[in-house]
């Protein structure tokens, strides 16, 4: 497993649970990375800070107002970006 899976992994099991063969290879690159280690610790304690009272709720939060067509440039760079990654 590489760290890009991993991290993914790291995020997908704050939404899901993750199935027997992902969670024992997520816990063998984890006991071997510290730097996947640290990022779990880092995203579990993000995850703990906005589930105290008083953090805000996602409508509080103001967005960005961005026209149709910015959103479609910023889908269109994403898509390219990824196409090129290794």
């Amino acid at each position: 497993m590489t760290c890009k899976d991993a991290s993914h992994l790291v995020s997908e099991r704050q939404d899901r649970p993750l199935g027997f063969r992902e969670r024992w290879s997520l816990r063998m690159h984890l006991w071997m990375c510290a730097n996947c280690r640290l990022f779990a610790r880092q995203l579990a304690l993000m995850r703990q800070i906005m589930r105290l009272p008083g953090w805000r709720d996602k409508d509080d939060v103001p967005g960005p107002d961005l026209t149709p067509e910015a959103r479609e440039r910023i889908r269109n760079t994403l898509a390219e970006r990824s196409r090129h990654e290794p």
